[in-house]
C-alpha cells in the first residue's frame, strides 16, 4: 500500500464521521433505536444484506470455494432456505411484532408470557451478539494486519473507534444510510476482484480450461447430516437452515430492529421480499470470484507460495495486495473494513436497545431525556466491550468462530419455538413456554456433547420441536397455569400476499435448479 491507498481510507472514516454528526438530532427511542420509522424498503434491504455479507463472507466463503480442502460451490446450500425463511416471516411471524409497536421484540414474549422469558432471553442475545461482534473484529483486524502495514491493536481501534463514533451519534439512520454505502462499497469490490481475478488468468476460457472440476458440486441429496463428516446435504441445509433463518431474520434483535424501522408494513414485506432474491445472487458472485482466484492461485505458484498453508483465508487479501493497482487497493480495503463497520455498527444499536428496552424502560416509565441518555450511554458501553474483548480473542478466533455458529444453533431453534408459540400456539401457556424453551436448549447442548454425528444444521430444527412439544405437553398437564390474555393482535395472523409467495417460490425452485447444474455453467 502507498499514500494514495491510505488516503482513500483516511477519505472513507472521515465519511462516516460526518454521517454520525449528519443524524444527531435524535428525541426519543423512536427516532433513535427505529429511525423515526422512515425507512423505505430499498435502504433496509440493503442495510440487511450488509450485515449478513460480513467481512468473514468476503474473504472466508471465496476461500472455502477456491480453495480450502474439502470446499468447493456446495457453499451455495446455505442459501437454499432463505426464500422460504422470508416468506414465512412476511407472512406469520413479522406482521404482529410490526403491529404492536415494540423496539425490542422480547418485549413481545412479555405481552404473551412473562418478564422472565423476557429478560433471559434478551441476556442470551446481548451476550452472545458481543462475543460473536468481537471475534469478527479481531478475525478482519488479523486479516488486514497481514496486508497492510499497520498494527493490531491499531486496526482494531480505527474499525471499533470509527464505528462506534458514527453510531453513538446517529442511532439507527446512521446504522441503516452507512449499512446502504458500505453495502454498495462491498458489492463493487467483489465485482472488482472478480474480473481482475479472470484478467490475471488469461481471460474466461483460461479459467475455465484450469479450474477444479470437483468444486463445481453444490447439491449433494444422499447426505443427510447423520454421520460424521456428513455436512452441506440438501435436507439438513435446507430444513435446518430454515429454521435458523426464521429465528435470525425474525427473533434475533440485530435483525428485527431493522424491520421494525419500516415506515408501514408493506415496506416490511418488500424488505424481506428484496432480501430474499437478493442474497443468493451475491452469493453466487462472491463464490465465483472464489472460484476464478483460487483457480489463479492453483495455476501461479508465486501466488500460492505467499498465501500461509494454514490461513488460506489470506487468499483474497494478498490477491488484492499483489495483483490490484494502487487507488484501488484503497478502495478494496475499504470494502473489507466496510463490511466489519457493518456488522459492528449494527450490534452496537441492537445490543443498546435491548439493553435500554428489556432491563431499563420495560415498564416504558422513562422520560425521553433519561431515555436518550441510558441509550447513549449503553451504545457506548456496548461498544467498548465488543472493542475490548477483540483485544483478547487471540489466537483461538478460527476455533471460536465455529463455536459461536454452533452456540447460536443452539439457541435459535428454541427462541424462534418460543416465538411460534406466543403467536399462533394459545394452549402453550407461561410454564409450558419456560420449560419448553430450556429443554430445548438442553436437548441441543446433548447432541453437541454426545452426539457429534448429528449435524449442527439440524440443531436448528431439532431444538425448535422439542420446545413445542414440551411447551405443549406442560401446557396441557398444568392448564391452572394461566399465560396472560391473549389479545385481538395475536389472532388470525395469516396474511398472504399472493403475488410475493409465488414470486419467492418460483426463486427458491430456481435457485436449486441452478446450483444443481453450476457445473454445466462452466
Amino acid at each position: 500500500m502507498n499514500n494514495l491507498d491510505y488516503l482513500v481510507i483516511i477519505s472513507y472514516i472521515i465519511g462516516f464521521l460526518f454521517l454520525g454528526r449528519l443524524f444527531k438530532e435524535n428525541k426519543d427511542s423512536n427516532d433513535y433505536f427505529l429511525g423515526g420509522k422512515s425507512f423505505g424498503w430499498f435502504p433496509l434491504s440493503l442495510s440487511t444484506i450488509a450485515t449478513q455479507l460480513s467481512a468473514i463472507s468476503f474473504i472466508s466463503a471465496p476461500a472455502f470455494v477456491g480453495l480450502k480442502e474439502g470446499g468447493g460451490m456446495m457453499w451455495l446450500t446455505y442459501e437454499f432456505a432463505v426464500p422460504l425463511a422470508m416468506l414465512f416471516l412476511m407472512v406469520f411471524l413479522i406482521p404482529p411484532m410490526y403491529k404492536s409497536g415494540i423496539v425490542s421484540v422480547y418485549a413481545y414474549l412479555e405481552k404473551r408470557f412473562s418478564a422472565s422469558t423476557r429478560v433471559l432471553v434478551s441476556a442470551v442475545f446481548q451476550i452472545s451478539r458481543a462475543f460473536g461482534t468481537s471475534v469478527m473484529i479481531y478475525t478482519v483486524a488479523l486479516i488486514l494486519t497481514s496486508v497492510m502495514d499497520v498494527p493490531m491493536w491499531q486496526t482494531i481501534l480505527i474499525i471499533g473507534a470509527v464505528t462506534l463514533v458514527y453510531s453513538y451519534q446517529g442511532g439507527m439512520k446512521a446504522v441503516v444510510y452507512g449499512d446502504a454505502i458500505q453495502m454498495v462499497i462491498l458489492f463493487f469490490g467483489i465485482i472488482i476482484c472478480l474480473i481482475a481475478g479472470i484478467q490475471n488468468i488469461g481471460g474466461w476460457s483460461e479459467f475455465v480450461a484450469n479450474v477444479d472440476r470437483s468444486r463445481l458440486d453444490a447439491v449433494n441429496f444422499n447426505s443427510m447430516g447423520f454421520e460424521k463428516g456428513e455436512e452441506f446435504g440438501f435436507w439438513p441445509m435446507l430444513i435446518g437452515g430454515f429454521f435458523l433463518y426464521v429465528s435470525y431474520y425474525g427473533t434475533d434483535q440485530s435483525q428485527v430492529q431493522r424491520l421494525f424501522s419500516a415506515k408501514d408494513l408493506g415496506t416490511v414485506k418488500k424488505t424481506l421480499l428484496f432480501n430474499g432474491l437478493l442474497r443468493f445472487p451475491v452469493t453466487f458472485i462472491y463464490c465465483i470470484m472464489g472460484l476464478v482466484i483460487g483457480t489463479l492461485a492453483l495455476t501461479q505458484a508465486s501466488f500460492m507460495d505467499s498465501i500461509p498453508a494454514d490461513k488460506p483465508d489470506l487468499m483474497i487479501p494478498i490477491f488484492i495486495r499483489d495483483y490490484l493497482p494502487h487507488g484501488v487497493i484503497g478502495i478494496l480495503m475499504v470494502a473489507i473494513f466496510s463490511a466489519a463497520m457493518s456488522s459492528l455498527s449494527s450490534a452496537i444499536n441492537s445490543l443498546s436497545a435491548a439493553s435500554v428496552e428489556d432491563f431499563f424502560n420495560r415498564k416504558k416509565d422513562l422520560p425521553d431525556e433519561k431515555y436518550m441518555k441510558y441509550s447513549k450511554y449503553a451504545a457506548l458501553f456496548w461498544g467498548i466491550v465488543c472493542i475490548g474483548l477483540a483485544f483478547f480473542t487471540g489466537d483461538i478466533a478460527k476455533t471460536v468462530i465455529e463455536a459461536i455458529n454452533k452456540v447460536g444453533s443452539v439457541f435459535y431453534g428454541p427462541i424462534l419455538a418460543t416465538f411460534i408459540a406466543a403467536i399462533g400456539i394459545k394452549r402453550i401457556n407461561t410454564l409450558g413456554a419456560n420449560i419448553g424453551l430450556l429443554c430445548g436448549v438442553a436437548i441441543n447442548v446433548y447432541l453437541w456433547l454426545f452426539v457429534p454425528e448429528v449435524f449442527w444444521f439440524w440443531w436448528n430444527a431439532i431444538g425448535a420441536v422439542v420446545t413445542l412439544l414440551v411447551g405443549l405437553i406442560i401446557s396441557l398437564a398444568f392448564s391452572n397455569s394461566e399465560s396472560k390474555s391473549i389479545k385481538s393482535e395475536f389472532s388470525k395472523q395469516w396474511e398472504f400476499d399472493i403475488p410475493k409467495t409465488i414470486i419467492l417460490i418460483a426463486f427458491f425452485i430456481g435457485i436449486i435448479v441452478l446450483s444443481m447444474n453450476v457445473e454445466n455453467l462452466f
